[in-house]
């Protein structure tokens, strides 16, 4: 007996590896995945502006990074006793100038040294909805509360997302001619447009990588997360509270659905290596300055020797520092 729909994932997806340098942007579950990614040893820079949801915000910020954009006081403004970055999420935000600006243009500097050296793009897009700042028209990346009369609200087209990709799709290539580009669409409803409106803006962003998919068919590829969540966990017990974001359990069911489609068996077993030595070091003992917790850790700094000399470049730098500090004691 069937009991769900199940969605097909696609069989070409790129083939990722730890030797792969990935990029995550886009809304708070590219965020959910990239921890995942980086928990699991992946080279990857996770959402350098912050959370960004409309397809236009990520875009810029590439552009930014591209460009060799180093943010100013000019470009920054205050509100309610801290200094925000109309591009960047609420996290860059601080009491200070001086602050706000070393959190965003050191986030920045990373992210544009990944950029070049750059094999796969994971872009997840959260709405097709976007604020137009009525005094710069600029479209932003966060509204940090506020007042709506500051913004004019409008929906992209497809036509829109369309061209504005073309473009950076072009020169993120003539960067880095092998990249590969997998978009998702958030699963996350966006309950405050309406039901009707939000399906027309997933609607909108799905049509348009659709195009995207077309126009670039060796370097732009779909992962089906949307469609995941919406068909094959279609109940309100794989949502958090809200009844909007996903539950932490359907997160990790498009998690191990991801690695089903974008892993080799090879990178399944580091990944479990991994998760293994994770798990050890979350061991608390009774008795820490024991032997026998002495010769527990030492087991734990030989399997990351062992792990490192098949995979030199996973970096156990943490690890290694936190077993060296608890033998030392």
């Amino acid at each position: 007996m069937i009991l769900y729909t199940s969605v097909e994932l696609p069989t070409h997806l790129p083939q990722l590896s730890h030797q792969s340098r990935l990029m995550l942007m886009g809304s708070c579950f590219a965020t959910h995945i990239g921890m995942r990614l980086t928990e699991a040893k992946f080279r990857c820079e996770v959402n350098p502006y912050g959370v960004l949801y409309n397809p236009l915000s990520i875009s810029a910020a590439l552009r930014e990074m591209m460009d060799g954009k180093q943010y100013t006081e000019s470009d920054i403004y205050y509100d309610r006793e801290c200094w925000h970055s109309p591009m960047h999420h609420g996290d860059f935000s601080a009491a200070s100038v001086e602050e706000t600006l070393r959190r965003i243009n050191g986030r920045l500097s990373d992210a544009r040294e990944a950029l070049q050296s750059l094999d796969c793009l994971l872009l997840t897009l959260g709405t097709a909805w976007v604020y137009e700042d009525k005094e710069t028209g600029y479209i932003v990346g966060n509204c940090h509360k506020r007042p709506e009369k500051c913004f004019r609200r409008r929906k992209l087209s497809v036509g829109e997302v369309t061209d504005e990709y073309t473009v950076l799709m072009a020169r993120l290539l003539e960067l880095r001619p092998d990249l590969q580009v997998i978009f998702t669409v958030s699963p996350i409803r966006h309950v405050r447009d309406g039901m009707h409106a939000n399906q027309l803006s997933k609607a909108t962003l799905l049509l348009a990588i659709e195009n995207l998919q077309q126009r670039f068919p060796a370097h732009v590829f779909y992962f089906p997360a949307y469609e995941l969540v919406l068909d094959e966990l279609r109940d309100y017990r794989f949502y958090a509270d809200d009844l909007v974001h996903p539950s932490e359990v359907a997160v990790g069911y498009v998690w191990e659905r991801f690695t089903q489609a974008c892993f080799a068996q090879e990178t399944l077993h580091i990944i479990e290596e991994c998760k293994n030595i994770s798990r050890m070091l979350q061991h608390r003992p009774f008795h820490p300055e024991s032997e026998e917790y002495k010769r527990f850790l030492g087991q734990i700094v030989l399997k990351i020797d062992r792990l490192n000399g098949k995979c030199p470049y996973l970096d156990f730098k943490k690890e290694r520092e936190l077993c060296h500090t608890q033998l030392n004691r």
